[in-house]
């Protein structure tokens, strides 16, 4: 059931929540909603937030993945260029 709730807030974060929430294509209430709900879910033992939630399992990697190396090779690219 949804209720209403007052809130008083600094206009400068209302208006960069507002412009988050547009570009989320999300209604400042719900994003608010879902954050108080993130805050206070009791079931919550690591703080991940529910979009890093969505992303898991979108990515396999192979078995003999070496996350050091690819790094380094990361940084050489970038750096050595």
């Amino acid at each position: 059931m949804d209720a209403k709730l007052t809130l008083k807030l600094d206009q400068n974060v209302i208006e960069k929540a507002k412009s988050y929430a547009k570009t989320k294509n999300i209604s400042l209430s719900k994003l608010i909603e879902n954050h108080l709900d993130f805050l206070t879910d009791s079931k919550e033992k690591i703080a991940v937030t529910p979009f890093v939630k969505s992303l898991s399992g979108t990515i396999t990697l192979p078995s003999d993945f070496n996350h050091k190396e690819s790094y380094k090779d990361h940084l050489s690219k970038k750096y050595l260029k």
